[in-house]
């Protein structure tokens, strides 16, 4: 027979297993992001989104005014182009600092794996708001946190077992 500390711990590492085991099953493949944030005068806000190849991004940015620069990755034996320019071909979008006034939309293809890096800073004296839909990679990492939780209810429900081992004479 369990006893109530032995019931009370199968119950809650169950739950803790049931939890990480959702959270692995929904963060394979490609995530999806929605961020709307608002930029105050004078700071900047970067961005690093790991994407694969093909993945689909689009940023609207509204404020008075304020400076961008976009870094997207290459492919492999692809021509850059001209820096000079804002460029915007199959190999990849590159945008040097450059100022802008009003809204920005950017809507773009990540032409091969790897990251994107964008900065943007807020040279007006108004809020800057930044509306993204992003779909970004998993974190390798993550994948690890979920079995770490997933552990740790096999852990409790181990040791809550242990409350209802009967004991030996003499204890």
């Amino acid at each position: 027979m369990f006893t109530k500390r032995t019931i009370i711990g199968i119950v809650v590492g169950a739950a803790i297993i049931g939890i990480g085991g959702y959270a692995l099953a929904t963060s394979f493949g490609l995530q999806s992001i929605n961020l709307t944030e608002t930029i105050p005068t004078g700071s900047s806000l970067p961005y690093t989104i790991t994407a694969p190849a093909s993945t689909p991004q689009s940023m609207v940015i509204t404020g008075e005014k304020f400076e961008l620069s976009l870094t997207s990755p290459k492919q492999e034996g692809a021509s850059t182009g001209d820096d000079n320019d804002n460029i915007m071909d199959d190999t990849s979008l590159q945008i040097p600092s450059t100022i802008y006034t009003k809204q920005l939309t950017l809507d773009w293809t990540h032409a091969a794996d790897g990251q994107t890096k964008i900065r943007i800073k807020n040279v007006g004296s108004d809020e800057l708001v930044v509306d993204s839909t992003l779909l970004v990679s998993t974190d390798p990492i993550l994948f690890a946190y979920h079995f770490i939780v997933i552990t740790a209810g096999v852990i409790i429900i181990g040791f809550s077992l242990g409350f209802s081992i009967r004991k030996p004479k003499g204890f």
